[in-house]
């Protein structure tokens, strides 16, 4: 469900309230029944989780194995 920002004319007071996409907007203000307006505003962006994102959290590291050294061939 969406959150949906509004701001009272009368108060000028600013708040939000989750909503079903298909409810009706709401008409008065919670503080002091004065007629409010939906607000566009800019919703939130990615929410990432942990302690970083694809390098430290995803990404498989494959097991360090010491390559031998070749030899100098002498002729």
């Amino acid at each position: 469900m969406p959150t949906y920002e509004y701001q009272c004319f009368k108060c000028k007071k600013k708040f939000e309230q989750l909503q079903r996409i298909t409810e009706q907007p709401l008409s008065k203000c919670p503080k002091c029944g004065g007629k409010v307006q939906r607000l566009i505003s800019a919703g939130t962006g990615f929410i990432f989780k942990g302690s970083g994102f694809y390098i430290t959290d995803y990404k498989k590291s494959a097991p360090a194995v010491d390559k031998p050294k070749k030899k100098d061939d002498k002729k």
